[in-house]
């Protein structure tokens, strides 16, 4: 009889989170500590963490975090940068020196805005101007990987477990009010730096356990409008989908989760007159953002986080709460270490989103 560790757990990947309502700031230390207990859902080939509020002294500037193969990529990317971009700091990332964390690429961060000129000749919103300059740098510099550009927070992600990714960046220097983590078993997808989680545009971010065997159809129908999907693995259109859905067509949290996790029509048939009328329209519209296949997902955005499973939950998402704090994780034993005496403790039904914002002002 094989013992539980000596065969691959079929829903592997584990994703932890912490919000605190009221915007107090947290060290990255409860959410590294978080991932230890659910150790063995990942495999050592990927873990990120996001955080929100981690950059009081340059909230106004974009963060873009950067990884280079080498220093020509660099030189590379910096020209089209400085083309595009007023740059304020430039600066490699901090680290530990670790044993775990090997084949390290150059990882730089850059506080920047669009430069006035090259913004108003694009004659595009500051958004979208991002956006694009991201979708090209990834697209057409070769090995340069912006894995994370929004303003006042960001994305740390490596080969690596994700207690030790955690570490290795430094994570218990920052302080942040909102902290997501992932920890990656990879299937059909490889293992490498870029292809880690957290996925992060502008200031969406995205944690997934699971699979998305409908990212042929979310991948053909993103690209449509500018995306571009080149990170090698399924969890990218995710992200790709919430930005979409969020900021272009002016969704709401609500209404992109009913896009994504889309109630089967049986459901929406027994809905009363005005729901079925919204959900008919949004399931029609938007056919080819359906999410199908087994995942719990995380989304983090500026002032709050989101959590979704598929229709079927068909992978585990607990969900917990102690005082003006919110806990949601893979596993409940995630969220006793970042507080033992969580209470409300549950687990959200099949496609039923949990939103937890900050209190407007707070952070």
């Amino acid at each position: 009889m094989k013992l539980e560790g000596q065969i691959r757990i079929p829903s592997g990947c584990a994703i932890s989170a912490v919000i605190s309502k009221d915007g107090k700031k947290m060290t990255g230390e409860k959410i590294i500590e978080s991932m230890i207990p659910m150790h063995d859902r990942s495999n050592g080939l990927g873990g990120g963490f996001a955080a929100y509020g981690i950059y009081p002294d340059y909230a106004d500037y974009y963060a873009f975090h950067i990884f280079y193969d080498d220093f020509a990529c660099r030189e590379t990317c910096e020209k089209f940068l400085k083309d595009k971009f007023e740059i304020v700091k430039a600066e490699s990332i901090p680290t530990r020196k670790m044993e775990q964390i090997t084949d390290a690429p150059l990882i730089w961060r850059y506080f920047l805005v669009p430069d006035p000129y090259a913004l108003r000749h694009s004659q595009l919103d500051e958004k979208e101007f991002v956006a694009r300059a991201v979708m090209k740098i990834n697209t057409e510099c070769k090995g340069s990987y912006v894995f994370s550009s929004g303003k006042n927070m960001g994305a740390f992600k490596a080969v690596g477990f994700p207690e030790d990714v955690g570490v290795y960046y430094k994570l218990d220097e920052y302080e942040a009010y909102s902290w997501t983590a992932h920890g990656r078993y990879p299937t059909n997808t490889p293992g490498w730096w870029g292809g880690a989680h957290p996925f992060a545009l502008l200031d969406y971010s995205i944690v997934h356990n699971g699979e998305i065997s409908s990212y042929d159809a979310n991948r053909r129908f993103i690209e449509m409008y500018g995306y571009k999907c080149n990170l090698q693995t399924d969890t990218e259109v995710i992200t790709y989908i919430a930005d979409y859905l969020i900021r272009k067509k002016k969704l709401t949290l609500e209404e992109a989760a009913s896009v994504m996790a889309a109630p089967f029509w049986s459901t929406i048939e027994s809905a009363d007159e005005k729901t079925k009328e919204k959900l008919t329209y949004l399931r029609t519209v938007y056919s080819g953002l359906l999410i199908t296949g087994p995942f719990s997902i995380i989304l983090g955005f500026e002032g709050g986080l989101m959590a979704l499973n598929d229709r079927l939950k068909l992978r585990s998402m607990v969900v917990g709460e102690k005082d003006d704090k919110v806990f949601i994780a893979s596993e409940e034993a995630a969220i006793r270490v970042m507080e033992p005496n969580a209470q409300n403790i549950y687990a959200p039904s099949g496609g039923e989103p949990v939103i937890v914002k900050v209190k407007e002002g707070a952070y």
